[in-house]
């Protein structure tokens, strides 16, 4: 084989990775915002949906990650081309587990369908997934263009996300204490919240590891936090 055409083939094997990358944000951001509508509208038939994808969305990080390794061995790429194919590893996996927030959620929409969710839950729900998908689109774009500066940007609004959490923590306390029969619900939206909240912290890795595909350096400085949710207390 000549070596043009040892080259077209390893070209190919980074396409194939980024080409399944975006496959895998397209179907992890699809099962994350049909997840938080199975849980607003008592949709059970959804969620079953979300669920049962989890398996593919599984298989493709299995496969990105199979191809990886191939990949390295073969070739033994290094500089830009190694961390090219360590951040698909590790993208893929942040994805995986966005996949595996939505089907979590997903799993807590027949719990929640007895007793419903209050509009007012309903509606700190929406704008907390609203924030946190907007956060995995924006990185998925990011990926695409492979921008340090925005990669940066997305990894800074992180804590944006944490004070609409903690907000929404403290809500769903308050009805917990205000009548006893909201316990069992508010418990597993307490969950689903922090399975949403947690989507927006994978897109927050995935921009981090975008920065250091393009840079070969890591961002500047401590992540941002809002979630103060650990000390929080709620006054009666």
């Amino acid at each position: 084989m000549t070596q043009s055409h040892i080259m077209t083939a390893y070209d190919e094997e980074l396409r194939f990775l980024s080409r399944r990358i975006a496959e895998m944000g397209g179907m992890a951001e699809q099962m994350a915002a049909d997840a938080v509508r199975a849980l607003v509208n008592a949709d059970a038939a959804l969620a079953q949906r979300v669920i049962s994808d989890d398996a593919i969305l599984d298989a493709a990080e299995r496969e990105i990650t199979d191809k990886a390794i191939l990949t390295i061995a073969r070739r033994q790429p290094v500089a830009n081309d190694l961390r090219e194919i360590m951040g698909s590893i590790r993208i893929a996996s942040d994805l995986e587990r966005v996949g595996d927030l939505g089907k979590n959620t997903a799993k807590r929409v027949i719990a929640v369908q007895q007793s419903g969710v209050p509009r007012a839950l309903a509606r700190g729900m929406e704008h907390l997934s609203e924030l946190a998908l907007a956060q995995l689109k924006d990185v998925l774009d990011v990926y695409t263009t492979r921008s340090a500066e925005k990669a940066q940007s997305i990894r800074d609004r992180d804590e944006e996300i944490d004070a609409m959490y903690t907000s929404l923590f403290r809500e769903l306390l308050t009805y917990m204490m205000e009548d006893p029969r909201n316990i069992t619900s508010c418990t597993h939206l307490l969950f689903c919240a922090k399975n949403i909240e947690r989507i927006g912290d994978h897109a927050t890795n995935i921009a981090e590891t975008i920065y250091y595909m393009t840079t070969g350096t890591q961002p500047d400085g401590e992540r941002p936090k809002d979630d103060n949710t650990a000390t929080m207390t709620v006054q009666g």
